[in-house]
């Protein structure tokens, strides 16, 4: 008899646990549960791309900007040499005008 009780003890003991085991499994994989997981992770991973995106764009202007600013020195740099060259060569015209008056007379 003590074995008959144990024996139905234990047997009912192990399909609780079985029960309840396969309970939470079930609600584990509910489509609802998945569908939340799959979409946050989707979510999270956007958001992370759209921040490294913007991340990308910032450094790249800042590079532009420091490109325009070094091209515009230089654009300025050229422009004072192209000025000096003007200059130099409106002297040497004016130099040479009166070297050809000085030979003719």
């Amino acid at each position: 008899m003590k074995k008959t009780i144990t024996l139905s003890l234990v047997l009912a003991a192990s399909l609780g646990l079985a029960a309840c085991g396969e309970k939470k499994a079930d609600e584990a994989a509910t489509p609802e549960a998945t569908t939340e997981a799959t979409t946050e992770g989707a979510a999270d991973g956007a958001m992370d791309a759209a921040a490294g995106a913007a991340d990308a764009t910032a450094a790249a202007a800042g590079e532009a900007a420091d490109a325009a600013t070094g091209a515009a020195d230089k654009a300025g740099q050229a422009a004072d040499k192209a000025g000096e060259a003007a200059a130099a060569a409106k002297d040497a015209v004016g130099e040479a005008k009166a070297a050809t008056e000085e030979a003719k007379k």
